[in-house]
C-alpha cells in the first residue's frame, strides 16, 4: 500500500471512528486531529496557524479552547502548552494531541470540571514546534538521541531565543530595580533567530499569557527558572527568580499530579548499571529542579517567557524516552493527564483585577508585589502589566501580600490581600487610579478623592505625601 492511500485511509478512519488514535501523527495528520476536534466541539474551539512556518515550510498550528474562542476577556486567563521543541522529542506532541480530544470530548459529556476549566481559562495547545526536526527524527528511524533535536537549519531552538537572563542578572549587579519585560533593553542577538523561534516570540508577545509549560524528553522532571546560571557555572548552581517560591509550587503541580514524577522510588533515567542507584532520580527532590541547578543553559524559551513577558514558564520533562513507541502513548497519557490539568488550573492562583480611572481601563499601568506574610516585607522583584483591558493576573503562593498599581500621571494605590490555599479561582482585586492631576484642579478641592469616595483605601508612601503637601501649599501661596 502506498504512502497516499495509508494517508487516505488513516483520513477515513478518523472520520468514520470518531475516536483519537493514539499513534505517532505525522505532519500531514497532525491539523486533520485539530480539526476533526474543531469539527466535534466548533462553538468552544479555534484553529489558527502562527505567523511564520517552520523553515521547511510546515505550519505551526495551534488549537484553541475557550467559551469565546479568539478573543481575550478580562479576568480570564491564558495558558499555553508547547511540544515537540526538540524535534526528536515527541511526547508532548502526541500528549496535546490527546488533551485537545479530551478536552473536546469531556465538555460534550458535561464534565463539570472540565466545562469549568474552558469557562474560565482560555487554553492554546501547539502541539509542534519542530515539525521538520520530527520528520528527520522519525525518517532516521527515532532511535538516536540527538539526530532530529535541531530544526532544518541545524539550530536548537530551545538556545536561540534571546538571552535576557544576561540583562538581568547585570542590572542585578548593578543595583537597579529591573526584572521585566526587558526585550526593549536588548541591545544584540548571540545569533540570527529561527523562523519558529520568531514565530513563537511575536505569539507571546501578542497573546496576554500568565501561564505555560514547554514539553520535552530525555529525564522525568519539572524545571523551573531560572535555566541560566549567574555565575557562568555549567551546572549545580541553584539560580532562583524573584518568583521562587512560586515557580517550585507550579512545578510541584505537575510532578505531584504525575503518576510517578514525584515518586523517591521510581527508578532514575540513563543507567547503564544493572544498579539503579547510580542513576539520579529527581523524585527524590519532588520530581522538580531548578534549571541552573540541573544544567546551565543561555536562551531558553521558559526564562524568555518570564523576562520578555507576564507569562510563568516551567519546563517538562516527561520521561526517559525521547521518541517512545507507539504501544506506550496510551499509557503515557494516563500517567500524565492529571497533571496536564492541575497545572492549567494553576492560572487561578494569587489575584487578578482590573486598573482604571474615571474614563475607563488603564493599560500598561504596573502592578508590583510585597510579600508581608512574616516580619519582615519582602518585596518580590518581578512586576506585571496590565494589557488592552487594564486586566492583570499575578501568580502568588498563599500569604498575605500588599499589591500596588501604578503608572505615570497618577497616584499609586496599595491594598493588603490575602491568598488562600487550595483556589480555584484567583482573588479578584481592582484598582482605581487617580490622576496627580485632579488634586490641583478647583473642583476637587472640598470632596473627597476618588479613591477614598469609593470605599478604596490608598496607602501613601511618605515622600508622596511630602511632594503633593508641597504642591498644594505652592498652590495656596
Amino acid at each position: 500500500m502506498t504512502s497516499m492511500c495509508l494517508y487516505l485511509f488513516f483520513t477515513f478512519l478518523i472520520a468514520v471512528s470518531g475516536e483519537f488514535v493514539w499513534k505517532h501523527h505525522n505532519n500531514e495528520e497532525l491539523p486533520l486531529v485539530l480539526e476533526e476536534v474543531h469539527e466535534k466541539c466548533p462553538n468552544i474551539t479555534r484553529i489558527y496557524a502562527l505567523t511564520e512556518t517552520s523553515v521547511n515550510n510546515v505550519p505551526l498550528y495551534v488549537i484553541e479552547f475557550s467559551d469565546t474562542p479568539g478573543f481575550h476577556q478580562p479576568y480570564k486567563p491564558e495558558v499555553k502548552y508547547v511540544g515537540n521543541i526538540h524535534g526528536n522529542e515527541v511526547l508532548g506532541r502526541e500528549l496535546l494531541l490527546g488533551l485537545a480530544y479530551n478536552l473536546c470530548e469531556q465538555y460534550i459529556k458535561n464534565d463539570r470540571r472540565i466545562r469549568a476549566l474552558i469557562h474560565s481559562t482560555r487554553i492554546h495547545l501547539l502541539p509542534s514546534m519542530n515539525p521538520d526536526g520530527w520528520q528527520l527524527a522519525t525518517a532516521t528511524g527515532a532511535k538516536d538521541y540527538l539526530i532530529g533535536r535541531t530544526n532544518h537549519h541545524n539550530v536548537d531552538l530551545n538556545r536561540n531565543f534571546p538571552d535576557l537572563d544576561a540583562i538581568t542578572f547585570e542590572l542585578e549587579r548593578q543595583g537597579i530595580n529591573h526584572n521585566n519585560h526587558l526585550l526593549r533593553d536588548l541591545t544584540r542577538l548571540a545569533a540570527p533567530l529561527e523562523p519558529e523561534t520568531r514565530a513563537v516570540m511575536r505569539w507571546i508577545m501578542s497573546v496576554p499569557f500568565v501561564l505555560s509549560a514547554a514539553m520535552h524528553g530525555g529525564d522525568l522532571v519539572a524545571n523551573y527558572p531560572y535555566d541560566e546560571s549567574r555565575s557562568g557555572a555549567p551546572a549545580s548552581e541553584y539560580s532562583a527568580s524573584p518568583d521562587d517560591d512560586t515557580f517550585r509550587e507550579l512545578a510541584m503541580a505537575y510532578a505531584s499530579a504525575h503518576a510517578d514524577m514525584a515518586s523517591a522510588t521510581r527508578k532514575g533515567c540513563h543507567t547503564t548499571s544493572s544498579d539503579d542507584s547510580v542513576a539520579f532520580n529527581f523524585g527524590k527532590q519532588g520530581g522538580v529542579t531548578n534549571g541552573a541547578a540541573w544544567y546551565s543553559l543561555k536562551g531558553g524559551m521558559q526564562d524568555f517567557n518570564y523576562l520578555a513577558t507576564n507569562a510563568f514558564e516551567i519546563t517538562l520533562e516527561l520521561g526517559c524516552e525521547k521518541y517512545p513507541a507507539a504501544s506506550q502513548l496510551l499509557n503515557e497519557w494516563e500517567r500524565n493527564k492529571e497533571a496536564l490539568l492541575a497545572f492549567m488550573w494553576k492560572v487561578h492562583i494569587g489575584v487578578k483585577g482590573i486598573v482604571s480611572d474615571d474614563s475607563g481601563f488603564i493599560q500598561n499601568a504596573v502592578v508590583s508585589v510585597v510579600n508581608i506574610t512574616g516580619p519582615v516585607p519582602r518585596p518580590i522583584r518581578h512586576d506585571v502589566t496590565t494589557g488592552p483591558y487594564g486586566d492583570y493576573y499575578r501568580l502568588l503562593t498563599p500569604g498575605h501580600y500588599e499589591v500596588t498599581a501604578s503608572h505615570p500621571g497618577y497616584f499609586p494605590v496599595s491594598r493588603v490581600v490575602t491568598v488562600p490555599h487550595h483556589q480555584t479561582s484567583a482573588h479578584v482585586l481592582n484598582f482605581r487610579l487617580e490622576p496627580t492631576s485632579s488634586w490641583f484642579d478647583s473642583s476637587s478641592f472640598g470632596v473627597y478623592p476618588h479613591g477614598l469616595r469609593d470605599g478604596q483605601p490608598r496607602i501613601y508612601k511618605r515622600s508622596l505625601f511630602q511632594h503633593v503637601a508641597r504642591a498644594v501649599l505652592q498652590r495656596r501661596d
